[in-house]
């Protein structure tokens, strides 16, 4: 089975960054985070979510989880 049979999850943090007006230098300092795993996060690289890392960024953009992650369906065709 490939991933793209069950959907998959997309991680929405560049699009939030630019909602909330803050920069990626200012949440990696915020969220106690590396440049590079926000980077990761944005690029949608990541391949194990990390509960810890999420409510980090949660806590520090006054967002929801739902709000940060989304589910996309298979395409059923």
């Amino acid at each position: 089975m490939e991933e793209s049979d069950y959907g998959y999850i997309r991680i929405r943090l560049d699009e939030l960054i630019k909602e909330k007006g803050i920069s990626k230098n200012k949440l990696s300092h915020r969220a106690e985070m590396q440049r590079t795993q926000i980077n990761q996060y944005c690029s949608n690289k990541v391949t194990r979510l990390d509960t810890a890392v999420l409510a980090r960024i949660c806590s520090t953009l006054d967002c929801r989880i739902e709000d940060l992650l989304e589910f996309i369906p298979p395409d059923k065709e």
